[in-house]
């Protein structure tokens, strides 16, 4: 097996672990790049914050050939597989940076970007580390920009539907457990036993530990978020029970 197979299984294998904990994942890609092509067209310059394997960014350029991207992300070895899957395409750039660092953005190879776009990932973040990101995505981005976050965003006010969709996801969850498919930890203990993966894998662990501590707030929270941070839209562009894709436009 080559060592390009090798990375698109492991592309095939990361989305696939992702996809049980988020069966509909596609649609908010998918409605998150409808978003960035009416805002920006069909040649936007891509900021994939937290890109992890870069699965936002492998979807920006199959539907944009002409796009460029740039893969933000601390994870040693899931930076490790989005190099190795795009290894070759000049249109993606990949820069090792912590979001945390007030600094972060001096990484980037451009000072400003189309559109910035993350899922699953921010809710790592405490509120106000969360906030202080917002102000400085505003920041990177070009007048009539757009920002997306497709993330947990919980609605506590209906809790009886909440238990209802709990309970039937958990059930789905089991069924495709059984039939083989890789949870968090197990696709991570995997990850460690290849030899190509085994030390950057190591020191992710080192500077995460087996989870980050976050926190998670509702859609009116993110969109009120952005506005202070000087968007002058912010609103829901798309909802699950569970989660939510929040946008901001310059």
């Amino acid at each position: 097996m080559t060592a390009v197979t090798d990375w698109q299984a492991w592309q095939d294998s990361w989305d696939r672990q992702q996809e049980w904990y988020l069966p509909d994942r596609e649609e908010r890609f998918r409605v998150m790049l409808d978003m960035v092509e009416a805002v920006a067209g069909p040649a936007p310059r891509v900021l994939d914050l937290a890109c992890g394997t870069g699965s936002i960014s492998a979807r920006v350029l199959r539907r944009f050939p002409d796009a460029r991207v740039t893969g933000v992300d601390l994870d040693p070895a899931l930076l490790t597989i989005a190099r190795g899957y795009f290894e070759g395409d000049d249109r993606i750039t990949f820069v090792t940076a912590d979001l945390q660092d007030a600094k972060w953005t001096q990484r980037l190879p451009h000072t400003r970007y189309d559109a910035v776009l993350t899922a699953t990932a921010l809710h790592w973040l405490c509120t106000e580390p969360l906030r202080q990101l917002y102000g400085r995505i505003a920041g990177v981005l070009g007048d009539g920009g757009v920002f997306m976050n497709a993330d947990h965003m919980p609605d506590e006010s209906t809790p009886r539907l909440n238990a209802a969709e709990r309970a039937l996801r958990h059930a789905r969850m089991e069924r495709e457990q059984a039939a083989g498919v890789l949870d968090w930890e197990t696709w991570w203990m995997t990850a460690a036993a290849d030899e190509r993966l085994a030390e950057p894998v190591a020191r992710r662990y080192e500077i995460f530990g087996s989870h980050a501590d976050g926190e998670f707030q509702p859609v009116e929270w993110h969109a009120q978020a952005l506005r202070e941070a000087g968007f002058g839209e912010a609103r829901c562009v798309w909802r699950s029970v569970t989660d939510a894709i929040v946008l901001g436009l310059k």
